[in-house]
């Protein structure tokens, strides 16, 4: 059975479901999530989507995202992609939500209100290949001076919301520790 995923209208309120391919080639908005994961060095742990990907893959992205299933909470679901991702577990903690609008070379469009999730660990990863080519640490103004230089190497979630982030990384420091 496809993917589902939870169809929201603006104000983030379920309207229903769908399999995840055709709400991306509809453009349709869903409800989706985005981990990311500091050190102790305060770098941002970034993964190479994997090149089996249907979109943005070989791209430099935050530490992992997905889509919450229907009847699973957000955080949990982050918490899920994380280790079944990056082989990490660790305390997440919600920080805001952004939605937006991108549409890929193959026709399909992301369309989400994402919630974003702040976590620390010092703990390296141990990929899933299936989902993520390779990983790296940055510090948060080498990445913003990367993505201004080299735009294409990164998702366009990321690209869109790094602002937001690092306007929150005093309030992650305070909830997190970071």
């Amino acid at each position: 059975m496809e993917e589902q995923v939870i169809l929201v209208d603006v104000n983030d309120v379920p309207k229903g479901q769908m399999d995840k391919m055709e709400a991306h080639e509809k453009g349709l908005l869903h409800r989706a999530f985005s981990v990311f994961i500091f050190n102790s060095k305060r770098e941002l742990l970034l993964q190479q989507r994997a090149m089996s990907k249907y979109h943005s893959r070989g791209l430099w992205t935050n530490t992992c995202c997905s889509h919450p299933r229907i009847g699973e909470s957000n955080i949990n679901a982050a918490k899920r992609r994380l280790i079944e991702e990056m082989g990490m577990d660790c305390e997440l903690n919600f920080l805001f939500k952004f939605t937006y609008k991108a549409s890929f070379e193959n026709g399909l469009t992301e369309h989400e209100i994402d919630h974003v999730y702040f976590g620390m660990s010092n703990e390296l990863p141990v990929i899933n290949k299936e989902e993520v080519e390779s990983f790296k640490y940055i510090d948060l103004d080498t990445l913003k001076k990367d993505i201004a230089v080299n735009p294409s190497a990164y998702t366009p979630w990321l690209r869109i919301c790094l602002d937001e982030v690092i306007a929150h990384a005093s309030t992650a420091k305070q909830k997190t520790g970071i």
